[in-house]
């Protein structure tokens, strides 16, 4: 008996010399740079916080012996401040990889910082397709969409249709810069004319003057390059002033479920739009979409979903690798395909590059609709080879040419 109680109180001592072990172990923090409180609040921001826990949590709360520790921080839409809470996560609070980094000219400072560290960065509201042309690193992933994927769907398919004549209203920093210019290469490529643009200032309330430049062009199409609540603010203000009404078209470069949600269907029905995800394409995408529901009471945008996707896809590769190390995780992510509800046979290319499926809706009409969020049609799913910028194409410095 004395033996038996011995063994047993041996295997007692060994199992709690190997949980306290675990517990010694510092938490694998990932940190997301988001804006939590302004115009692109509704498409990340709390929501892919959100996404982000669920992902972890669904993962099992923990790799490698390590409890995973989601954090989150408000860049407020300044790069220089974006650029700063990188430097704190991954120099003081021991981050091992930033997620998400809604706007692109927060997200290209925020890339610098972790391409001088040799730490992972993976982009799921962004859209600059500077983040993976001049901007590229090692360790940046872009996940979900790219201003040269936006411009090929949606451009490529409202010229085809005879929307052949464009004036664009242009958020003033890169992502707006970088979306007119790739949308109007296609426009111009397809047969269509560029009839001029204005550029506007970020989180602007008043879009008269630009509209009325707009509409002074006569141009076929009103092509929206900017995001958030400047492109809800610049539909609802057209329809005000009877642009659409008159027959011009206006065409949002990037919208997202949310934005049409804000919108309404009666003022947004009609417009054409790519994203790369939709709560309601399928089974799979339902599910998922419900259990967001429950936490959030919103929808997911394609970016918190792919917020969800992402950080899966690297707790997986951390768990394979055995080793947080950027080099050995990013490996794994680039040589294991992405099978989920956000993405089939997904594959992050070396420059970067998320290459996924993307898709063309039709917005509903008010009386398609079966409710809220029920707001899309599907027009066209274009192969994500397709869509996305070729690496013959690519300006990064990574790929082998």
């Amino acid at each position: 008996m004395k033996h038996i109680l011995s063994g047993i109180f041996a295997a007692a001592l060994a199992l709690s010399a190997t949980v306290a072990q675990a517990q010694d172990k510092p938490p694998l923090k990932i940190g997301g740079i988001l804006d939590m409180s302004s115009l692109y609040a509704d498409i990340t921001g709390p929501g892919s916080e959100t996404a982000a826990k669920m992902a972890v949590e669904d993962f099992g709360g923990e790799v490698l012996g390590r409890k995973v520790q989601v954090i989150a921080a408000d860049h407020l839409n300044k790069a220089d401040l974006s650029a700063n809470l990188a430097r704190d996560m991954l120099d003081n609070q021991g981050v091992e990889m930033i997620y998400d980094v809604a706007a692109s000219a927060t997200a290209l400072a925020a890339g610098e910082i972790a391409k001088a560290r040799n730490k992972i960065i993976m982009f799921n509201g962004p859209g600059s397709i500077r983040l993976t042309n001049e901007a590229c690193g090692p360790y940046t992933i872009h996940y979900v969409f790219d201003t040269y994927g936006q411009a090929n769907v949606t451009g490529l398919a409202a010229v085809k249709s005879g929307l052949d004549t464009w004036f664009f209203l242009t958020a003033d920093y890169a992502f707006g810069q970088d979306l007119e210019k790739d949308t109007s290469a296609v426009v111009t490529k397809t047969g269509g004319k560029v009839l001029g643009s204005v550029r506007h200032p970020l989180n602007t309330s008043d879009f008269s003057s630009f509209l009325l430049q707009a509409q002074a062009s006569k141009a076929k199409v009103i092509g929206l390059a900017n995001a958030g609540g400047d492109t809800v603010n610049a539909i609802k203000q057209a329809a005000e002033f009877g642009i659409t009404k008159g027959g011009q078209k206006v065409s949002p470069l990037l919208a997202f479920v949310s934005d049409i949600d804000s919108i309404g269907l009666e003022t947004a029905q009609g417009l054409l739009l790519a994203e790369a995800f939709y709560w309601d394409l399928n089974d799979e995408t339902r599910a998922w979409s419900k259990r967001f529901m429950e936490r959030t009471k919103r929808m997911p945008t394609s970016a918190q979903a792919g917020v969800y996707s992402s950080v899966m896809h690297y707790l997986k590769a951390v768990k394979a690798a055995g080793t947080t190390d950027s080099a050995a995780v990013i490996k794994v992510m680039k040589d294991t395909p992405i099978n989920d509800f956000f993405a089939k046979n997904g594959k992050i290319r070396e420059d970067g590059r998320m290459i996924h499926d993307m898709y063309l809706f039709e917005v509903k009409k008010p009386s398609e609709s079966k409710g809220r969020w029920d707001d899309y049609k599907l027009v066209a799913t274009v192969p994500g080879s397709e869509a996305f910028q070729s690496l013959e194409q690519s300006r990064c410095p990574l790929v082998k040419k």
